[in-house]
């Protein structure tokens, strides 16, 4: 089953590498105006082709100023570009914005890049997250706080960014957990398999700054669902 499971691995990388590399950048390029509705038509036909299935569990709030997501892997992103047609902008390490060709998908589409061995790195994203708020606030900035792939059911302890961010913009977040995206695309492992991406909305999140502990709250709060997709068989 292994030998299986490594051919599916390899398929559905070279799908997403044609269809993101292959289809989507080019229309960028061509139609500069249509880049949500690109992204959201060719991340939901990767999951076809992949044969894979989004299941939501609430509803995305699409008022808040911020998604705040856990993170297995690539997967994640596409689900949530699949899930449904909305304007995010994604919060992306500078590494990903010089990745040769595939990197103007994040530059295309105005992603916010943070570099983060360069202090400058956080003045930069407090501007583009400011000016996001004010000049375009129905797009919505996402950010992993885990700052990178996690292997384990336990979050890794949220970096500083997403708490600096929302309490100094005063910004509204929606945490949201995406399970079993790590069992359809184990990019540690290198295998695949056929799988349902759960994707849970948790309630919208107001920030407490008279509460010092809010931003551990939020991660126990989303640490409680994983363990609870845990238990029944929807985390991997």
């Amino acid at each position: 089953m292994k030998i299986f499971a490594k051919i599916r691995f390899y398929y559905e990388a070279l799908v997403i590498t044609i269809v993101a590399g292959g289809i989507m950048i080019p229309l960028m390029y061509i139609f500069r105006s249509k880049t949500n509705e690109i992204l959201h038509k060719y991340n939901a036909l990767i999951m076809k082709l992949i044969g894979a299935k989004i299941e939501t569990i609430g509803k995305r709030d699409n008022s808040v100023d911020m998604f705040v997501i856990n993170h297995q892997g690539i997967i994640d992103i596409i689900a949530m570009e699949a899930e449904q047609l909305t304007n995010i902008r994604w919060i992306a390490k500078k590494q990903l914005f010089d990745v040769p060709w595939f990197g103007n998908l994040v530059k295309l589409s105005d992603m916010i890049s943070i570099d983060r061995e360069n202090k400058a790195g956080l003045i930069k994203l407090f501007r583009d997250a400011k000016e996001t708020k004010e000049s375009n606030p129905h797009r919505i900035l996402t950010i992993f706080p885990e700052g990178t792939r996690n292997q384990e059911q336990k979050l890794k302890k949220f970096k500083s960014g997403a708490k600096l961010l929302a309490e100094k913009l005063e910004l509204a977040i929606q945490p949201i957990v995406i399970t079993n995206s790590k069992k359809l695309l184990n990019q540690h492992e290198l295998i695949g398999e056929k799988s349902t991406v759960y994707i849970n909305y948790l309630d919208k999140f107001e920030v407490d700054k008279s509460n010092k502990d809010w931003y551990r709250d939020l991660q126990l709060s989303m640490q409680k669902v994983i363990d609870e997709e845990e238990k029944k068989g929807r985390y991997r």
